[in-house]
């Protein structure tokens, strides 16, 4: 069985941290949307991956739930029964949930989409803060039944957000494409995480 993943702490580096930062702002989100108060920011691991395409339509960030239905640590499927890899920080805590942000596309858009996106993969994180999805009824469960009604709500998340005045140092790297983000401080880092694997339970 593949060993479980460690996330150590980063040396400082020169440049601009955004999966630091991220964190800060998520931090100040779930401490004041009273819709995301389930969300335990400390299982989530923020993380950011190269765009593999230089286009701006695709993927902007991404939940991945690090268990299944109801925080089950496995899952049937027909041809057995499946794990995750487990994933714990330094101090043995394990995390519960990775969000990653893709570079440079979700930083080329508009503060309202950044804002949105934010908003729309943390609401994804399940109710009970498990380790599992929030499940929509039907077959669309992730999203209900319409995307752009779903982002909608969570631009009207955002916006209530907005009104109750957090410091503008939190999002103002938000204002900025990538380009220009990273001609101010020189480069911009953060933390990688390769995808954890499925492994089978014998």
């Amino acid at each position: 069985m593949d060993a479980p993943l460690r996330i150590v702490d980063r040396p400082s580096a020169v440049g601009f941290d955004f999966t630091s930062r991220m964190r800060s702002l998520c931090q100040d989100i779930v401490a004041r949307a009273p819709s995301l108060a389930h969300v335990q920011l400390q299982r989530v691991l923020i993380a950011f991956s190269q765009a593999r395409k230089g286009v701006q339509y695709g993927l902007q960030a991404s939940l991945t739930p690090l268990r299944f239905a109801g925080g089950s640590l496995t899952t049937r499927r027909r041809n057995g029964t499946f794990t995750l890899q487990r994933i714990f920080d330094h101090s043995g805590r394990e995390y519960l949930y990775i969000l990653t942000f893709y570079l440079p596309r979700f930083l080329n858009n508009s503060l309202k989409e950044k804002l949105t996106t934010v908003f729309h993969e943390l609401w994804h994180i399940g109710p009970d803060c498990d380790g599992d999805l929030r499940r929509h009824h039907g077959r669309c469960y992730a999203h209900s039944h319409s995307q752009r009604e779903y982002d909608a709500l969570m631009w009207q998340l955002a916006q209530d957000w907005l009104r109750l005045q957090p410091p503008a140092s939190l999002y103002d790297f938000l204002e900025v494409p990538f380009q220009e983000l990273q001609d101010r401080h020189g480069r911009i880092f953060g933390l990688k995480v390769p995808r954890p694997k499925l492994i089978p339970v014998s």
